[in-house]
C-alpha cells in the first residue's frame, strides 16, 4: 500500500506527529516559508492588481527537490502547517510547487500536537482557505510597498542598512513620544495626610497583638468637602496641627462581599506580558520557549509530547475536551468548592480568530511539577506560567469582605479600607492574595483615639518607559499589528539600534529619534496609530472573505506614492550634514567630522572618499583600565542592550555597565 505524505514547517514538529500517525504516513519538514517575495526588487507588479512574484527562497531551494521527490508516488499529500495565515499560505505555495506532481493535496488543521486532534484533523481534511491566503499575501504586499519604499529613502538620507516599515515604525513612534513627554514632563510637590487612629483609648494589660489589632491607618480625603491640595511643607504642618485636640467620629461604615474572578487563559499578549512581568521574558524569548512547548519536548517513555496549544492567538476560547479534563482535576485536586457552579466562559476582544484556542496545556494531568525533569529551568517557568493560569481560569472566584470606614472631624474627612479572603478560589492556585489589611469592629458615630498623624511628602512622576509588557499592550490597545508581530516588531527597531534597552526600559537611540522624525514629517498616515490600526481591520476582513485583497492595496497606494515622491526632494538629508570637530585623522592628518550612518553618529575623516578612516564618538570619559589611553564608547548588542567599551579594543577589553562616573 502506497504512504501518503505529511508536510509541517519543522523536523521538532515532524517528529512529534510522526508517533501518532500509522506506518502508512511519511511526515517530513518544509524548513518554514519555501516561497516568497524575491529580495533583489519589490516583486510586486502594481500595474497588474498588485499581482505578486513569488519565487522559491534560496536557503529552501533543496528542501523544495527534496519535497517534490518525497511526494513521487504517494497516495496523497496532506499540508498540516500551523492554523493560521501564515500556516495557510506556506500550504498554498506547497500545494501550487506540488500539484503536477501528485494532484491529491489535503490541508490538515490542528490547534494541539496530540494524537485525539491529529486524529480529528486526518479523519476532517479541508481545502485550502484561500480567504486566509489573500489576507497574508495583502499583509505581505503592503509591508513590501512600504518597506521597499521607505527603507532606500532613509539609505539616501540617513545611512545604509536603515529599515522602516507599517506596524515597526509606529512602535518606535510609540517610544520616541513617550521619550518626549518624559523630558517636557515637570515634577510637582504635594503631600499625603495619613492618621493612625486606636479603637480603644486604655491599652492597659493588652499585649502587643491585641494594641496592634485595635490600630488603623486612615487616609486624609477631603477637607471641607474638597480633594485636599497640599503642595508643601508648610501646608502640610498647617494641617497636621489643625488635627490636634480635635474630636474623631465614626461617620460611615460600609462593608460589602465581592467576587473576584479568575483572568481568562492566556492569549498570545498576554502570554508576552505576564511574561515579561513574571519572569523577566522578553517577547522573543517568550514565543520562542513557546514554539518548542508546542511542537514537542521529549518526555521520557511517551517521547516528543507537545505540551500546549497553538502559541499565536487572541482568542480565549477552550475547546469542550478541555474544559472538562481541567474540571476533574480540581474537584480532584481542591474539591467540589472550587469548582464553579457552572464552568468559566471568557469574552474575546472583537475581531478575535474564534476557530483558534486560548493558550493552555494539551493535558493538565501534565502538571509541571510532574515534567520539571524534562523540561529546562526556562522551559518549566514558561509552562507553569501558562499551566497555573489556564486550570485557574476554570476554578471558582474568589469571595472577598471589603469594609469601608469614613472617620470625620469638622472639615476634615479620613477613609480607611480594610479586606479580608473569605474564599480563596482560584487564588489557592496562582497564589495572589493580597496582605490582609484588618480594620477593628466599629460602629457608627464611636469615637477613635488619634494616635499619630503621618505627613509625607510626595512628588509627580513622569509616564514610565516603555517595557516588552507595556509595549504590546498598548500595540493591542490601539488594534496595531497582530499576535504574531509583536515580537518580531520588537526585535526589528533593537537590532536597527532604533531603541536601545535600558534595564527592561525602551529608550529611543538618537538615530531611532531622527528617523522617526523624519517618517512622521513626510509620511503622517504611515506613523498614524489610527490609521495602521485601520489597515488591520482591512486584512482582517479580507480574511473573513468580506472585502477583496485588491481593492484595500488600490485604496492605499496611489497616496502613498505621491508621499514617497515628495519626499525624496522635501526630506532633509541628514547623511550630507556633516559636523566639524576639532579631531585630526590619524591617518591623512586631516579635520574629522561627525556623520550619520546606519548604528547612529561616527567620526569620519573629512578626506572621504580618498581616506576612509573611522572611528567610534566616545563619550569623553577616559578608560579606567591601568596604562590604557582609549576612552570609552557606548556599545550595543543585538537584542538591544548596551554597555560601554573601551576605544582601543581589542587591545583593551575593558567593559562596564555604567560609567564610571556614575
Amino acid at each position: 500500500m502506497k504512504k501518503s505524505l505529511v508536510i509541517v514547517e519543522s523536523p521538532a514538529k515532524a517528529k512529534t506527529i510522526n508517533k501518532f500517525l500509522g506506518p502508512n504516513y511519511e511526515v517530513t519538514a518544509s524548513m518554514g516559508h519555501v516561497m516568497d517575495l524575491p529580495k533583489s526588487s519589490m516583486g510586486v507588479d502594481v500595474e497588474k492588481d498588485f499581482e505578486p512574484r513569488y519565487v522559491v527562497i534560496s536557503r529552501n531551494k533543496k528542501t523544495v527537490s527534496r519535497l517534490k521527490k518525497e511526494a513521487r508516488e504517494k497516495e496523497g499529500i496532506y499540508l498540516a502547517p500551523d492554523p493560521d495565515r501564515e500556516g495557510e499560505a506556506i500550504s498554498w505555495h506547497l500545494a501550487n510547487i506540488l500539484k503536477d506532481i501528485n494532484g491529491k493535496i489535503y490541508r490538515v488543521v490542528f490547534n494541539e500536537i496530540t494524537k485525539r486532534a491529529v486524529k480529528k484533523a486526518f479523519d476532517n481534511p479541508r481545502e485550502i482557505d484561500l480567504n486566509k491566503v489573500h489576507a497574508q499575501q495583502a499583509r505581505r504586499i503592503l509591508d513590501r510597498i512600504v518597506g521597499y519604499n521607505l527603507s532606500p529613502l532613509l539609505w539616501k538620507k540617513v545611512g545604509r542598512g536603515l529599515s522602516a516599515g507599517r506596524v515597526q515604525s509606529v512602535a518606535l513612534r510609540l517610544i520616541c513620544d513617550r521619550e518626549k513627554e518624559i523630558n517636557a514632563f515637570k515634577s510637582q510637590e504635594y503631600w499625603v495626610i495619613e492618621a493612625k487612629f486606636s479603637k480603644t483609648p486604655d491599652t492597659r494589660g493588652q499585649t502587643t497583638d491585641q494594641i496592634k489589632n485595635q490600630s488603623f491607618i486612615a487616609a486624609l480625603i477631603e477637607v471641607e468637602g474638597k480633594k485636599p491640595e497640599i503642595s508643601d511643607r508648610q501646608q502640610a504642618e498647617a494641617v497636621v496641627s489643625n488635627l490636634k485636640d480635635k474630636d474623631f467620629i465614626v461617620d460611615k461604615i460600609e462593608k460589602k462581599e465581592k467576587k473576584r474572578n479568575p483572568f481568562p487563559p492566556f492569549i498570545t499578549s498576554k502570554l508576552q506580558q505576564e511574561s515579561y512581568n513574571k519572569l523577566h521574558f522578553s517577547a522573543h524569548k517568550t514565543m520562542r520557549i513557546a514554539q518548542q512547548l508546542y511542537e514537542g519536548i521529549e518526555i521520557g517513555d511517551e517521547g516528543s509530547v507537545g505540551l500546549i496549544s497553538y502559541m499565536r492567538t487572541d482568542s480565549v476560547r477552550i475547546s469542550a475536551d478541555a474544559e472538562q479534563e481541567a474540571k476533574s482535576y480540581i474537584e480532584k485536586t481542591y474539591g467540589d468548592k472550587y469548582l464553579p457552579a457552572s464552568p468559566m466562559r471568557y469574552k474575546s476582544r472583537k475581531g478575535a480568530q474564534e476557530a483558534h484556542e486560548a493558550i493552555r496545556p494539551t493535558s493538565v494531568s501534565r502538571t509541571p511539577e510532574l515534567i520539571t525533569k524534562f523540561l529546562t529551568p526556562d522551559q518549566h517557568k514558561l509552562y507553569q506560567l501558562i499551566w497555573n493560569r489556564f486550570v485557574a481560569s476554570q476554578m471558582s472566584p474568589a469571595l472577598i469582605s471589603v469594609t469601608t470606614v469614613d472617620i470625620k472631624s469638622g472639615e476634615y474627612l479620613f477613609r480607611a479600607s480594610g479586606s479580608s479572603i473569605l474564599f480563596d478560589g482560584w487564588m489557592v492556585l496562582l497564589d495572589e492574595k493580597k496582605p490582609q489589611v484588618a480594620i477593628p469592629p466599629l460602629e457608627k458615630d464611636e469615637k477613635l483615639l488619634l494616635d499619630e498623624v503621618i505627613p509625607s511628602q510626595h512628588f509627580t512622576k513622569p509616564p514610565p518607559h516603555y517595557t516588552d509588557a507595556s509595549l504590546i499592550k498598548t500595540l493591542e490597545e490601539q488594534g496595531i499589528g497582530r499576535p504574531s508581530t509583536y515580537a518580531p516588531t520588537i526585535r526589528t527597531i533593537l537590532t536597527r539600534d532604533y531603541v536601545k534597552r535600558d534595564g527592561g526600559a525602551f529608550l529611543p537611540t538618537e538615530l531611532g529619534t531622527i528617523v522617526t522624525e523624519l517618517l512622521v514629517q513626510h509620511f503622517p498616515k504611515i506613523l498614524d496609530e489610527g490609521f495602521t490600526a485601520k489597515m488591520e481591520t482591512e486584512l482582517d476582513e479580507i480574511e473573513e472573505g468580506a472585502r477583496d485583497w485588491v481593492s484595500v492595496l488600490k485604496s492605499f497606494y496611489p497616496s502613498f506614492m505621491e508621499d514617497v515622491k515628495a519626499a525624496q526632494h522635501k526630506m532633509k538629508d541628514v547623511k550630507k550634514e556633516v559636523i566639524p570637530t576639532s579631531e585630526i585623522c590619524k591617518e591623512c592628518g586631516k579635520q574629522m567630522v561627525i556623520k550619520w550612518g546606519a548604528h547612529g553618529k561616527f567620526l569620519a575623516c573629512s578626506g572621504f572618499p580618498e581616506c576612509k578612516y573611522t572611528k567610534s564618538i566616545t563619550t569623553g570619559i577616559k578608560c579606567p583600565a591601568p596604562d590604557c589611553d582609549g576612552e570609552l564608547v557606548e556599545i550595543h548588542t543585538k537584542t538591544g542592550r548596551f554597555f560601554y567599551g573601551c576605544s582601543n579594543w581589542p587591545n583593551c577589553k575593558y567593559t562596564a555597565r555604567k560609567l564610571p562616573e556614575e
